[in-house]
């Protein structure tokens, strides 16, 4: 499980160096194989080891091809999906695409998600974090029945 958002740096060639608590993980999980696509709902990376990624895969083989909208999220999720390893030295390299499309620069955010890391611009990860302050702030949370028993 990943938890934990940690301020990283991104070098020049857009390779971003794991957190050394998540590499023992990564390389048991999944031999280091990482899937890196786009966030269709954030202006972030999400990053996954690659069994999560081939269930995520087996989510999208269900949509249809007709059907615009599932046809859209296909495209993006599949079609900005490109595969990495972590290098010995625990690096992994993002592609230009990637990088632009979240607006990567050298400050980068890598927030664990359970199952899966986002990655964020450290300015887009602030805005988030402010904006989700005002959501869970908010009366219309407590309207939420998923939400209205959950207690920490």
């Amino acid at each position: 499980m990943f938890r934990g958002a940690n301020a990283i740096t991104m070098d020049s060639k857009g390779r971003l160096t794991v957190p050394t608590r998540y590499r023992d993980s990564l390389r048991s999980q999944c031999g280091g194989q990482l899937i890196c696509t786009v966030d269709i709902q954030s202006p972030c990376l999400l990053l996954y080891p690659l069994p999560e990624w081939e269930r995520v895969e087996q989510k999208l083989m269900s949509l249809s091809d007709t059907q615009p909208a599932e046809r859209a999220i296909k495209r993006l999720l599949l079609g900005y999906a490109t595969e990495g390893e972590l290098d010995k030295a625990g690096r992994l390299l993002l592609s230009a695409p990637l990088r632009q499309y979240a607006g990567l620069d050298k400050s980068v955010m890598l927030v664990g998600q359970l199952n899966k890391f986002e990655l964020w611009s450290e300015a887009n990860w602030q805005d988030q974090i402010q904006a989700a302050h005002q959501q869970v702030s908010e009366a219309e949370l407590l309207s939420n029945p998923r939400l209205q028993d959950f207690s920490l």
